[in-house]
């Protein structure tokens, strides 16, 4: 299930963020959270991430393969960020992310 969508750029400044759980701490301090997380990985990596750091922000999911999983994709300036839970396709997540963007831009980079 989507637990949290977000659109930031590269700065860190959010440009769309929409919540579908209750919030443990700020809207703030959880978008500067999973920034940090994203924006310090090298682009090598593929672009999921089990992100037990997020238990605090988000609340605590008892099963291992429950934890919170965080799937993004940087296209140009922009990182597109869902935070999704184990019951979720992290491919079918990336699609989500992808077949909008190509819509709006011939060549995203």
């Amino acid at each position: 299930m989507e637990r949290f969508r977000n659109k930031v750029n590269t700065s860190g400044v959010a440009r769309l963020t929409k919540f579908y759980t209750p919030l443990h701490q700020t809207p703030q301090t959880i978008v500067q959270k999973i920034f940090s997380l994203v924006s310090t990985r090298p682009s090598g990596l593929c672009n999921f991430l089990d992100a037990p750091e997020l238990e605090d922000f988000l609340g605590f999911k008892g099963d291992v393969d429950e934890r919170w999983r965080v799937v993004y994709r940087c296209y140009a300036t922009l990182y597109f960020v869902f935070v999704v839970d184990g019951a979720e396709s992290e491919l079918g997540i990336l699609d989500l992310i992808q077949v909008p963007c190509f819509r709006l831009g011939p060549t995203p980079s």
